[in-house]
């Protein structure tokens, strides 16, 4: 890859860093390109309390590292975070006076409210928005201010490698676009085929949306609506940038030429239960930018649309901006900037699949290495979601995000076991995948008739197991109902 520079007439850029304390950032203001310019990184261990014997256990071993990681943070954040940064802040700013600003929070603000802190706090005509465990690599900035100078309503992200958290040796990760799923988590994606027929790996990638860092014309990350203040915490907040920069007339691009290196750690320490306040985020999204798709995101959570249970919070002002800013529906988004997307608008109910005989046990994917459905004690994960669309499919476990992903598992009849198998392959097989089902009723197959239902069998886990036989009347419910059952 060969990228070339451009430096003679680019803006000075305030780098915010963001922290997992009450520190919420530091502002590195003016022109940074060498901050950190390194292939390999090492930090230096404290020699740990107790040695691992040979003999243990993965998995006591990665609870000690884990627990030893939690001590060394704790001891960094009060050493290193609070004495020596005020210290090392002050013989900085003492040689260049100004050039780091340090903003701290009263209490934990999440994220998301720290990065639109540090925002505020910054003057520098362009702003990059990174997580404070990065490295930066030498060039990092030039391509992006160049391509931000041309186009300044363009958001960028820099490209990614990752900095493995337990010896933090650098792994070059392969250039990719930013997307998400339906639970709105945000993913890498192939480029798209127009950058590959560009044969120039150079080239900057069209992109769906941001992982989380991005680099960003301060005034136009104004107009466009900063960052969504009313979410919690962690989550969510770079998929709604994304979306509604492109909704809104921007673009979202990821640039070659600007390589950051980012830890990915094992546990996100920002709250015990992260998924909740991700959960929340997504909704919230779905609410203000989604139109009719918002029910994907409901049904890739398992939550019903109607009385979710689940505060969101005000989204006034948010669909105020929307309307202000004119922006597009979220099916131009689709089709014109996400096309990958798979989407489900012929899904008629969802949730969790019980049988009246047995109803704490709910129909269950099963070990993902198998095509084995199984009865399970009902939790309402993932592994429990099931979707019966129109065309009268049973689609059980995750809600494939695109068509490079594989393709959902539908329930099939195979010589009279029930089986997990990808709805495209079975569909293209002609095997029996259509299953007649109303609230209430059986599920029987269209083609050999028989019906899914439970024995009694005390091998079993929960002394039931999943057959298919000749029907005796057992009834099954699902969680949500969106539109007639009728067979």
């Amino acid at each position: 890859m060969v990228c070339t520079r451009k430096t003679k007439t680019l803006v000075s850029t305030c780098v915010i860093l963001s922290g997992m304390t009450n520190i919420i950032c530091l502002l590195y203001v003016g022109w940074v390109t060498n901050y950190i310019a390194s292939v390999y990184v090492r930090g230096q261990e404290p020699a740990p309390d107790k040695k691992l014997e040979e003999d243990k256990g993965d998995t006591l071993k990665i609870i000690e590292r884990l627990d030893h990681l939690e001590n060394v943070i704790k001891q960094h954040i009060q050493e290193e975070l609070k004495e020596k940064l005020s210290e090392y802040v002050d013989k900085v700013n003492g040689q260049k006076p100004g050039f780091i600003k340090v903003v701290r929070h009263s209490k934990q603000e999440g994220l998301i409210r720290s990065r639109v802190s540090g925002w505020r706090a910054a003057t520098a005509p362009v702003v990059a928005l990174f997580d404070a465990h990065v490295e930066f690599n030498v060039g990092w900035a030039e391509p992006v201010l160049t391509r931000i100078k041309e186009n300044r309503k363009r958001i960028i992200s820099p490209s990614f490698d990752n900095i493995k958290y337990d010896n933090f040796e650098i792994e070059e990760y392969p250039l990719a676009a930013q997307g998400f799923d339906w639970e709105l988590w945000c993913r890498y994606l192939n480029p798209p085929k127009a950058w590959w027929k560009l044969e120039n790996s150079t080239a900057p990638i069209r992109s769906p949306a941001l992982i989380g860092c991005f680099i960003v014309d301060r005034q136009y990350f104004q107009e466009i609506g900063l960052l969504d203040e009313g979410m919690e915490v962690y989550g969510g907040e770079n998929v709604e940038l994304g979306i509604r920069v492109w909704q809104c007339g921007g673009s979202v691009e990821v640039l070659p030429c600007s390589r950051i290196a980012h830890i990915e750690r094992a546990h996100k320490p920002y709250t015990e239960d992260l998924t909740a306040h991700v959960r929340r985020n997504a909704l919230r999204v779905a609410e203000v930018w989604m139109d009719e798709f918002k029910s994907h995101v409901y049904m890739a959570w398992n939550i019903p649309q109607e009385d979710s249970g689940i505060d969101i919070g005000d989204i006034t002002a948010r669909k105020a901006l929307r309307k202000q800013l004119q922006c597009k529906t979220f099916r131009w988004y689709l089709v014109s900037v996400y096309p990958e997307m798979r989407m489900y608008s012929d899904i008629i109910a969802y949730g969790v699949l019980q049988n009246s005989l047995k109803t704490d046990l709910c129909l269950d994917q099963g070990p993902d290495t198998e095509n084995i459905p199984i009865l399970y004690i009902c939790h309402g994960m993932t592994p429990q979601n099931v979707y019966y669309t129109s065309s009268q499919q049973i689609q059980v476990g995750i809600l494939s995000p695109t068509v490079d992903d594989d393709d959902n598992r539908c329930l099939v009849d195979v010589n009279s076991r029930p089986r997990l198998i990808e709805c495209s392959y079975a569909k293209a097989k002609r095997m029996k995948l259509h299953w007649q089902f109303s609230q209430g009723g059986p599920i029987q197959n269209r083609k050999s008739k028989r019906c899914l239902e439970l024995q009694e069998n005390s091998g079993a886990e929960f002394g039931f197991q999943l057959v298919l036989q000749r029907c005796s009347g057992q009834h099954w419910s699902i969680t949500n109902v969106l539109r007639s059952l009728a067979s």
